[in-house]
């Protein structure tokens, strides 16, 4: 309807005024990457919102639950737990005084870790880019009735966000998060009521669909209590090694900007994560039984319901998903071109350059990783599987950067030992057609049942071996290899205990402002090889608060689909 493209076309045009006005602002590097470092707790909120939450969550999570019932929560919430260490995480990336997580591994262990952590930190974004594009068209096609196919969708949807993002950069990202945030909570609760209504409620749903387990957040099969606490375990690892966390954390004006726009961002997510859930169950009893792929049922709902309520519904839901889209993939589009411009161009192509010039090369490396995302897009048979892929890539170094945090024996060749122990273990327990190897072909029939799902070695498994290997790899390595030298470790977590005061001048990468005296060294374990905090009390009061909330969340989930 015309209704629905207007409401579309002021989205756009919404947008193209914001990154307009965002480019003008960009004057240096340092500001195209990492913003000006001036933005409040609000801003940061639906920034770390907008840019955490996309379409593919909502497409995968309402896919799962359409496949497994309402465990197909923890799709998402694997993080749930981790939500608490955020409010400890965000100080210490804040602190670091970086534009990337590359710049801080370049100090920690020296250059060959930072370039292979800025190769790893690309390819995980052009994952990441590739799902979000996957799922998005996985929405818009069926929306459309198919007027629009899934591959002009993804060339569609890339050109828009690639147009903003590389004209005004991460400035871009957080202004148009304002908006897009708020669109996308619309995108998050758009269907549900109606979806709802359509299927007589909950309890309407229940007699519907004959099947008690489809209403528990651990079931029996496949997402079982082990599976939570491993998929858990390993986000929490892998958050570290997220190449736009730095982004999230470093924008703020201080650290606790940084602590309460990460916590809250993250908390607002989780609750739009219970409506895409409950959505998904709407499927189940609308949809079980048809020919309907699991990645569309979110898209088909959009399209068999919104129309009947009202005109310009369907236009609203297009935009609020584009809203989705870019908020996303714009951060991790500049985040990439930080991560190549600041710690591969720069230190080993073409130093002492002005900074225009690394603007440029910023903006044609955000090409070539979107690139590389849609490339992944096209590959990817399911939203579900790439989600996979971009959990087990995004863990494989954060073995190595949580030792660094506090163990100073952790040495440069341990790191990249580590890394390449996990993806190679990663890849040994997995089937790789290109190379002829299939592991559960081989091993299968020799491990226990406990550890196996349908015949093969199950995810949670696999997570537990390979985050093994990189831990013992990483421990061992270490202790047969020289560490950094100890006035380069001093600086360091000089640096990282000491916190941002405000107004603070612009400074290279773990170094202190002149005008900031470094904080005293007071750590739990006293021993000259370990440098563990003792937290503050602000620390302890937001950590406990965020469990308290974490478990609030999850007891109103079980009392909602009980």
């Amino acid at each position: 309807m015309l209704i629905d493209w207007l409401v579309v076309a002021l989205y756009l045009a919404a947008i193209a005024v914001i990154g307009v006005v965002a480019a003008r602002r960009v004057t240096t590097a340092s500001t195209f990457f990492i913003s000006d470092r001036r933005f409040g707790t609000i801003t940061m909120i639906f920034f770390t919102f907008g840019t955490g939450t996309n379409t593919d969550q909502a497409v995968s999570v309402a896919s799962k639950t359409y496949q497994s019932g309402a465990s197909g929560i923890w799709y998402q919430w694997l993080w749930l737990f981790s939500t608490p260490f955020y409010w400890l995480l965000a100080p210490l990336f804040r602190r670091m005084r970086a534009v990337t997580t590359a710049e801080y591994l370049f100090v920690r262990y020296g250059q060959n870790v930072a370039v292979f952590f800025a190769l790893i930190g690309m390819a995980q974004l052009s994952v990441n880019i590739g799902v979000i594009l996957k799922a998005s068209s996985a929405l818009i096609t069926p929306v459309t009735g198919g007027a629009i196919s899934p591959e002009l969708a993804i060339v569609a949807m890339t050109v828009l966000f690639v147009l903003y993002g590389v004209a005004g950069g991460l400035n871009a990202a957080i202004l148009t998060d304002l908006l897009q945030g708020a669109l996308t909570v619309v995108l998050s609760f758009l269907i549900l009521p109606f979806a709802l209504k359509a299927v007589g409620g909950l309890a309407g749903l229940r007699t519907m669909v004959d099947d008690p387990s489809l209403f528990t957040i651990v079931a029996p099969g496949e997402i079982t209590t082990l599976y939570v606490v491993v998929i858990a375990l390993n986000a929490l690892v892998g958050w570290v090694t997220s190449p736009y966390s730095m982004a999230l954390c470093g924008a703020g004006k201080t650290e606790y900007e940084a602590r309460a726009g990460l916590v809250g961002g993250m908390l607002v997510k989780r609750v739009s994560t219970i409506a895409w859930v409950l959505t998904g169950m709407c499927g189940i009893g609308l949809y079980a039984g048809t020919a309907m792929p699991a990645d569309y049922v979110y898209g088909a709902l959009a399209r068999d319901l919104l129309p009947t309520i009202a005109p310009g519904l369907v236009g609203l839901f297009v935009a609020s998903m584009l809203a989705a889209v870019m908020s996303s993939c714009d951060a991790m589009m500049v985040s990439s071109a930080a991560l190549f411009t600041e710690n591969i161009y720069k230190p080993l192509v073409r130093p002492d350059q002005e900074d225009r010039h690394y603007i440029l090369v910023g903006r044609i490396t955000s090409v070539v990783v979107v690139i590389g995302g849609i490339v992944v897009a096209f590959l990817l048979t399911s939203v579900v599987q790439g989600l996979e892929v971009f959990w087990r890539v995004q863990a494989m170094m954060g073995i190595a950067i949580w030792v660094s945090f506090f163990w100073r024996r952790a040495t440069a060749a341990a790191a990249l030992a580590s890394t390449i122990g996990g993806f190679s273990t990663w890849f040994f327990t997995s089937s790789i057609p290109l190379i002829g190897w299939d592991f559960n072909a081989h091993f299968a029939r020799y491990l226990p049942e406990l550890m196996l799902w349908q015949g093969k070695l199950s995810l949670p498994w696999q997570m537990i071996i390979y985050l093994t290997v990189a831990f013992v790899v990483m421990v061992g390595v270490s202790l047969f290899t020289k560490p950094r030298d100890k006035e380069t470790l001093d600086r360091l977590y000089e640096c990282l205990r000491t916190p941002v005061l405000p107004n603070e001048p612009e400074v290279a990468p773990l170094t202190l402002p002149e005008s900031t005296p470094p904080a005293p060294r007071e750590v739990l374990v006293d021993h000259p090889d370990f440098e563990i905090p003792k937290p503050s009390m602000e620390s302890v009061l937001g950590f406990l608060a965020t469990w308290v909330a974490v478990g609030l969340l999850i007891a109103a989930f079980v009392w909602i689909i009980s």
